[in-house]
């Protein structure tokens, strides 16, 4: 078989670890496999050298408010695009520094291994510093070494654009440089290590009774990964789905099997509900009075979409005397930025207009393909929300998927209630039998 091991920032996070890592890697190549293993910054390092970064920039001038929050902190506060190529080459450097240890770690221990960096494995991308698309993966470097007999390890997270320039993939990079690979170099499977044993039916930290699950398909990780479950990168599901990639969830500290991401189920019938995913950076803004008239709408989404803001649930009432109430959800981050460019648009009626926020809000997601088939998990959900006495203020709904908008404050009692009421607790097809 031909692997592609990714290896993220925990796994690597020690020198004890990165032997670790090396003993596992010869372990599957003397079982006859050929080995492409892409590895992260050891854990921390990012933000490290991020950190280095801003503190040479505030040098003679006081530290900008924000310093260490976010994927990135801009070096420059005008955002300079010199300051960004040059904040490319020195994150890069991390996973330069991991996958040559991991190597001599490989030689140590008595294989062949080869260490390559982006450019060297021929990632191309795009010239968006700090969150660059991958446009095109030569592979012919990567072949040439494997047919050799050795254990080629790849730094992950970085690429080259059409002038030669270093770019990086944004946070969580390295996953999608690894299903990439394995796209390109035609792998039979992509395991990605980490410090989990798989993907879990809910977070652990809050329900303890949460339960790996054995596979799941793209569609479904994807929308986890996208509701806050911090498994995998949503890039990289993105990559498993388009290009059939096999993707294996495993811990890099047990040989136990974890969570297979798949294209379909291959039992019979898949399980109604297979996950539940709690979003706590979630705000509310609400516009009363608006005016039912064309165009509002679109402008007021219009100035928050010039903002950079990424609006998720958006809910409007029934028309009464000419005016409508709009309420959506925005990062809570953005919630600021989005109130006060709010207050600068030119509306009709503008002084009939309120402006109301609420920080304190959370999102819950049910996921499960299975929902296709079965009627009737949103009303279930309601009703065990409703047995708690927790009050539900927005709905949302797409084929394979109910999320509602419940206080923060009753956020986990929430998850922990739907996690039991859809019987996630006990057993991986619990749900389906249920289902009618």
């Amino acid at each position: 078989m031909l692997i592609v091991q990714k290896f993220g920032g925990s796994s690597v996070g020690t020198l004890e670890r990165i032997r670790a890592c090396a003993q596992r890697c010869l372990d599957a190549q003397r079982q006859g496999n050929d080995l492409v293993v892409v590895v992260s910054a050891m854990a921390g390092e990012t933000n490290r050298l991020i950190k280095l970064a801003n503190r040479l920039r505030a040098l003679g001038r006081a530290e900008e408010e924000g310093e260490g929050k976010g994927p990135y902190v801009a070096v420059d506060g005008a955002g300079d695009p010199v300051h960004e190529r040059e904040l490319d080459q020195l994150v890069s450097t991390g996973e330069n520094v991991s996958a040559a240890l991991l190597a001599m770690a490989i030689h140590d221990l008595g294989g062949e291994a080869i260490s390559l960096v982006g450019h060297q494995i021929g990632m191309i991308t795009d010239r968006t510093y700090t969150n660059a698309r991958i446009k095109e993966l030569r592979g012919d470097r990567i072949r040439r070494e494997i047919e050799a007999g050795k254990i080629v390890v790849c730094a992950g997270f970085q690429g080259l654009d059409a002038d030669g320039n270093i770019t990086t993939l944004g946070r969580g990079g390295s996953d999608t440089s690894a299903v990439a690979l394995a796209a390109a170099i035609g792998a039979d499977v992509c395991e990605i290590y980490t410090d989990v044993d798989g993907v879990y039916t809910t977070d652990p930290r809050i329900e303890p009774k949460a339960r790996k699950i054995a596979e799941i398909t793209c569609e479904e990780m994807l929308e986890l990964a996208s509701l806050g479950a911090k498994v995998l990168q949503i890039r990289s599901v993105a990559f498993a789905m388009k290009y059939g990639v096999a993707v294996h969830v495993r811990s890099s500290l047990n040989n136990n099997e974890g969570t297979w991401i798949v294209s379909e189920y291959r039992s019979m019938e898949a399980p109604v509900v297979v996950g539940l995913a709690l979003d706590r950076n979630e705000a509310k803004v609400t516009l009363t009075n608006v005016p039912d008239v064309p165009g509002v709408a679109a402008m007021v989404f219009n100035r928050l979409a010039e903002a950079g803001v990424v609006v998720d649930m958006i809910i409007q009432n029934a028309s009464r005397d000419g005016t409508t109430d709009l309420t959506f959800t925005v990062p809570e981050n953005d919630l600021e930025r989005s109130v006060k460019e709010l207050e600068s648009l030119d509306l009709p009626r503008r002084e009939a207009l309120t402006i109301v926020s609420d920080p304190e809000i959370c999102k819950i997601s049910i996921v499960g393909v299975g929902m296709r088939s079965h009627s009737g998990v949103a009303a279930k959900a309601f009703q065990i929300l409703a047995a708690e006495g927790i009050n539900i203020h927005m709905v949302s709904t797409s084929e394979i998927k109910v999320s509602v908008v419940v206080q923060e404050r009753y956020g986990e009692l929430a998850l922990r209630a739907l996690h039991a009421g859809f019987g996630l607790d006990e057993g991986p097809s619990a749900e389906t039998s249920k289902a009618s």
